[in-house]
């Protein structure tokens, strides 16, 4: 995950890059050329926190769609010499998902760019992926030789060419080729990778590097010292405590006590989990302790240990700990939030507040107490929630926001709800679909285009088949 350069909210830019509903609506009464430009940016410089998880691809197909927007600069970032160099999904893998979409819609330059990338491109298997989906038999197949020449008939070139197959998201290309008649050369090498690719599957899953039957705690805990001594960045005090759980007996818990408190760090940030996982009446002390001086490792373990307790004894910590400014402090917020009682709304109220006021709009926890003050209907709470809404990079976060705000708000319906029905997360557009008042001509108007959008998604459609179904009459 990275911090992409977001412009403020109040621009064109700034709405686009968020992939607010408003920004739609702005561009389509912006200047044509502005509005052009402004997502063009967005679509080649990917504005997205997490690329991973949050959409845009959809949201931004559609505004090229409603602004009859051409594709020349999409092509020329496709094709630039960079491309030969920077390979990263991150850099092209916004750009494919959109023309992907376009392709859907009937966008036949769309298509050409597609099958063109996928034959030279650097970022190719995300390109014939789109493909998969969309694209026929006929120009699938003519894609065949140019994938297959990027592998030579050298024995990593089989290699590559096994884990490519392997690794395909969408494998209907390769089955397609692999049953191709008319090119058995082709079809016997790619049934060839198919079969190493899961040859290669059976291999690692006969390797286990981990415990054995029979370990004893020391063991498991030197096994989990041993991978961070070995590599730094490789923690292995998670599937450790898994290990733990299965060895561990009530006459193990003095050693496990003692090697919270004192232990290496991966032995010391098993531990911990492990006696937070069990609520031992001495895991909330030690994870203070280790939240408060112990290094990065193991104060992680710690407060993510606390995160996971489900017991009333954490509970009653957390409320002791909320007003902690360190990472276990945000980490009690959140365990309020989503567990807390009604008492404890001005808590995750005032949390809430401090939060955006010393960190931002885009702070971790605050995914927790949105989602809190819309579970505790902290009706005071909205002001500070249309603030995070306006100012998130995350649409995530934003969709969060339109939820505690639909719980908080008796606006929202009349405000955000309307422009939620253009917004790129689709659980957002099914949360206006159900709460946009129709007053407004553009909601009616919106409500029958996702219905008869073929690429809505179809919780979105059934959100919105339910505002237009008249109730079936009750006996």
């Amino acid at each position: 995950m990275f911090d992409p350069d977001i412009a403020p909210s109040g621009t064109l830019l700034g709405l686009l890059q968020r992939g607010r509903g408003d920004g739609t609506l702005h561009a389509l009464a912006a200047p044509r050329a502005e509005a052009l430009a402004a997502l063009n940016h967005c679509v080649l410089r990917d504005p997205r926190r997490d690329w991973q998880v949050e959409n845009r691809s959809l949201y931004y197909a559609r505004l090229y769609l409603d602004l009859g927007g051409r594709l020349g600069e999409i092509e020329q970032h496709l094709f630039h010499p960079d491309d030969l160099i920077d390979t990263s999904e991150e850099r092209t893998g916004l750009a494919l998902a959109v023309l992907g979409h376009l392709a859907s819609y009937g966008r036949d330059d769309a298509l050409a760019l597609l099958r063109r990338y996928a034959a030279t491109g650097g970022n190719w298997a995300w390109a014939l992926d789109e493909l998969a989906l969309r694209d026929d038999d006929a120009g699938l197949r003519a894609l065949a030789a140019p994938v297959l020449a990027r592998f030579p008939h050298t024995p990593e070139g089989e290699t590559g060419l096994a884990a490519a197959v392997r690794d395909a998201f969408e494998p209907r290309p390769w089955r397609l080729w692999a049953d191709d008649g008319r090119a058995p050369a082709t079809a016997a090498r790619v049934r060839a990778a198919r079969e190493q690719g899961s040859f290669d599957r059976w291999q690692r899953q006969l390797r286990p590097t981990g415990p054995r039957p029979g370990w004893s705690v020391r063991e498991v805990l030197d096994w989990a010292q041993q991978g961070l001594d070995a590599h730094p960045t490789q923690h292995r005090h998670v599937p450790a405590t898994r290990c733990l759980t299965a060895v561990a007996g009530p006459e193990d818990r003095l050693e496990i006590i003692e090697a919270a408190a004192f232990g290496p760090e991966a032995a010391r940030a098993t531990a911990l989990r492990y006696l937070a996982e069990h609520h031992d009446p001495q895991a909330l002390d030690l994870i203070e302790t280790a939240a408060a001086d112990a290094g990065e490792l193991v104060s992680s373990a710690a407060v993510t240990a606390f995160e996971r307790m489900r017991s009333t004894a954490a509970l009653e910590r957390a409320r002791a700990w909320i007003h902690r400014g360190d990472a276990l402090g945000a980490a009690a917020a959140g365990m309020l939030a989503c567990r807390g009682a009604a008492y404890d709304s001005a808590l995750v109220l005032g949390a809430l507040r401090r939060t955006v006021r010393t960190e931002g709009c885009d702070a971790p926890v605050l995914w927790d107490l949105v989602d809190g003050a819309g579970r505790l209907a902290i009706t005071c709470a909205a002001p500070v929630l249309r603030h995070i809404y306006r100012e998130t990079a995350s649409s995530h976060l934003r969709g969060r926001a339109a939820r505690a705000l639909a719980a908080t708000d008796p606006s929202f319906a009349a405000g955000f709800a309307v422009e939620c029905l253009w917004d790129c997360e689709e659980s957002t557009r099914e949360l206006a679909a159900r709460h946009a008042t129709t007053a407004d001509a553009r909601v009616v108007d919106q409500l029958r285009r996702l219905a008869a959008d073929p690429a809505e998604e179809a919780e979105v459609q059934t959100a919105v088949r339910s505002r237009f179904e008249p109730e079936a009459p009750t006996v």
